[in-house]
């Protein structure tokens, strides 16, 4: 593991609860069950989706699918209507139940299952596709979450994460400005803060982010597990954009300067993740 990984910032060991606790904030499950199913929301899900078959040019086979942290579900449902076999997991078991209702509801038949990233049910080299979609920064051993993930993928399989970014100032997690630039020691304090008394501090989450990272920290952890990395840049489809707006990118992917530039004006960080396959294909 490489110095940087080594330093990264962690939460304190005191923020670590002996068991997981699957109950929710009354305010964060009713907020969840009504972004998940915004217009916006399903947009940005169909999109994660289309995104990822178009990566790994499957469009035509049914895949075995990892929805990590799936919260209501809808992330899950997206790829079931496109007739893919999905298995779901999250530590919330009431969102878990919404998920499980909505599936029900709609006849998709996706295996909702409560439980932690860190410890998955699932076999190894088993899915095709893994989705964990700002998830690693809510769990302090981020690096046994990734393990995890790296282990269940096949070879050839593809990982997807999306999280925090320390190199921009923007961030969702935190009520607070510039939040992603604050010293670690201040970072603690207000964890301790957000899982005491002031939880709209992390907007009432059981558990509020305590890892921050950088494209280029994950890209190298996950050089380590054999997966060749791209970032939201390189993963991205022109066919549909402008001219302008191809040529801008085009020279993000060719100059390194710009590709970092790029990740410090963007909230959050994404890697697409391409499992090595052993048979050479």
């Amino acid at each position: 593991m490489s110095s940087e990984l080594r330093g990264r910032e962690t939460a304190a060991s005191e923020l670590t609860a002996p068991a997981w606790d699957h109950s929710t904030h009354d305010r964060f499950f009713e907020y969840y069950a009504r972004e998940s199913q915004s217009s916006e929301a399903l947009e940005r899900f169909r999109s994660v989706r289309d995104t990822m078959l178009h990566v790994i040019g499957e469009r035509d086979r049914v895949l075995e699918v990892a929805d990590i942290g799936c919260g209501a579900g809808m992330q899950s449902m997206v790829w079931a209507e496109s007739g893919h076999s999905v298995h779901a997991l999250d530590v919330n078991e009431p969102l878990v139940q919404l998920g499980r209702d909505r599936a029900a509801q709609a006849g998709r038949n996706i295996d909702f299952r409560v439980g932690s990233a860190t410890n998955l049910p699932w076999a190894s080299e088993s899915m095709d596709v893994c989705i964990a979609l700002e998830l690693i920064e809510h769990v302090s051993e981020w690096d046994a979450c990734v393990d995890e993930f790296a282990r269940v993928v096949k070879p050839g399989g593809a990982l997807l994460l999306t999280t925090t970014n320390r190199l921009c100032p923007v961030q969702e997690e935190f009520n607070l400005p510039l939040y992603s630039w604050y010293p670690s020691r201040l970072k603690r304090h207000f964890e301790r803060l957000s899982i005491t008394t002031r939880p709209a501090l992390a907007n009432f989450a059981r558990y509020p982010a305590v890892n921050w990272f950088t494209f280029y920290m994950l890209e190298s952890y996950l050089a380590e597990k054999g997966f060749r990395s791209m970032d939201r840049f390189q993963m991205m489809d022109l066919s549909g954009k402008g001219a302008a707006a191809r040529r801008l990118i085009s020279m993000m992917r060719r100059v390194p300067l710009l590709r970092r530039l790029g990740q410090v004006l963007t909230p959050g960080t994404r890697i697409l993740a391409i499992k090595a396959d052993r048979r050479g294909e």
